[in-house]
């Protein structure tokens, strides 16, 4: 067999395909449970990840398998839900298993521990079950329907391979490894996507919205409601209360999982709306608040400079090239999850008026930031490693517009021409 035979004889698969050839579930839901931004943004990390291809060295390379820790762990320290030792939970268990449609391998476990937590770990070994827990301070917490609540949100987890995802980034990126800041943000993003599918398998569980409201509320406080007198009505009535804080720009929600009042509201909109389009029209303004990075005025003007002005100055040469549009995107990325999209937003408008408007904006909230503004316009000068005598005329010409003067604005690009400025090969050759 020749070299290119060989070489194409094994087919790297994506993300959507392996999770394609592993039918776990055999059950159609009224709505289909996924939310596209997330199964979008899935594919992207993988493939950003290189998934198959790390995938595939970690089979070939592994000596040892986390299986074996957590199978240790949850066997050695943590009671199994055995049908001859907790018949009702077992039943209850497997119930929500069927009822999802969830045919591959489970074990579950109960662990001793006060926190209201509950966890999924998804086997590395097709032969080998996966891992449901539920603390024992959620158990005790819970009725018998918010456990169905909870059980089938982390079969949920299962289901849609958000473990596998997890293990690959954190293979990838190590507790003393960062990833790059757009990258982060993206993580984040599925993150919290992921948990609102996860609470739809959660609903399907129980088909009933007051028991997941309630289960929320418990998982909040560590409060048993049974021992209030709290009507569902008045619960519903204070996360709308405590959304509106959100909707209107006051509040980010940072964390891997989404505040309370967003994942209250969402699995509202599943449970209540007509239709698929209706209840993607609704999460529209729910996932807005997942998407907010900035959290001020002077952010969202900041982020319009970096792309107006990186533009301008990239054009300012004989075009926009590769390298000048990454270092844009690159700066947008700690404003933008989208950054790449925002640019082309920018582009496709009046970049020169956006240009102008951001300046004026942010010298009104800091005028300070002036200085910080030329350096990084010098920096995209630098990029292409060719200064052209249109370039510098425009940096004189915004250091004369923004009260720096003509000293001023060549100190800074002889400071920046000594530290960063690293001729072409092009040039020397």
């Amino acid at each position: 067999m020749g070299l290119f035979n060989i070489i194409g004889s094994k087919t790297v698969k994506t993300h959507e395909q392996q999770k394609a050839e592993e039918p776990v579930v055999t059950k159609e839901y009224k709505f289909d449970p996924t939310i596209e931004l997330e199964r979008q943004l899935g594919e992207q990390i993988y493939n950003a990840l290189q998934g198959s291809i790390v995938e595939e060295v970690l089979r070939q390379i592994r000596t040892s398998s986390s299986d074996a820790y957590w199978r240790s762990n949850m066997e050695g320290h943590s009671l199994k839900v055995e049908k001859e030792l907790l018949s009702d939970f077992y039943d209850l268990c497997h119930e929500v298993k069927d009822k999802l449609g969830y045919t591959a391998k489970v074990d579950f476990y109960i662990t001793g521990d006060s926190s209201v937590n509950a966890f999924s770990v998804a086997s590395e070994d097709e032969n080998e079950p996966n891992i449901v827990n539920i603390n024992s301070g959620l158990f005790d917490l819970m009725t018998r329907d918010e456990l169905k609540f909870v059980i089938g949100h982390e079969l949920g987890h299962l289901i849609n391979k958000d473990t596998q995802l997890t293990r690959l980034i954190h293979f990838v990126f190590p507790p003393e490894t960062a990833a790059p800041v757009t990258l982060q943000y993206k993580i984040r993003l599925h993150e919290q996507l992921a948990e609102l599918v996860a609470d739809r398998y959660g609903y399907i569980a129980t088909e009933d919205l007051g028991v997941c409201v309630t289960a929320f509320f418990k998982m909040a406080s560590g409060l048993d409601l049974a021992k209030m007198n709290v009507s569902i009505d008045a619960l519903i009535a204070d996360n709308n209360k405590r959304l509106s804080y959100f909707l209107n720009d006051k509040g980010m929600s940072r964390a891997s999982h989404p505040v309370n009042p967003i994942r209250v509201q969402a699995l509202n909109l599943f449970a209540t709306v007509k239709s698929q389009a209706e209840l993607k029209k609704g999460m529209e303004e729910l996932i807005s608040i997942l998407l907010k990075v900035g959290d001020s005025e002077q952010d969202e003007h900041t982020a319009r400079f970096i792309a107006s002005a990186g533009i301008i100055v990239a054009y300012g040469d004989d075009g926009i090239k590769k390298e000048e549009i990454d270092r844009i995107v690159a700066e947008l990325a700690s404003l933008k999850i989208f950054p790449r999209k925002f640019l082309d937003e920018i582009i496709n408008g009046d970049v020169v008026k956006t240009f102008n408007e951001s300046v004026e904006n942010l010298l009104k909230i800091n005028p300070g930031m002036r200085e910080g503004m030329l350096r990084y316009m010098i920096d995209i000068v630098m990029t292409d490693q060719v200064i052209s005598k249109e370039e510098i005329e425009l940096l004189y010409n915004f250091g004369e517009s923004v009260g720096l003067s003509k000293i001023e604005v060549a100190n800074a690009i002889a400071e920046a021409i000594q530290q960063n400025y690293i001729p072409s090969l092009d040039s020397i050759v």
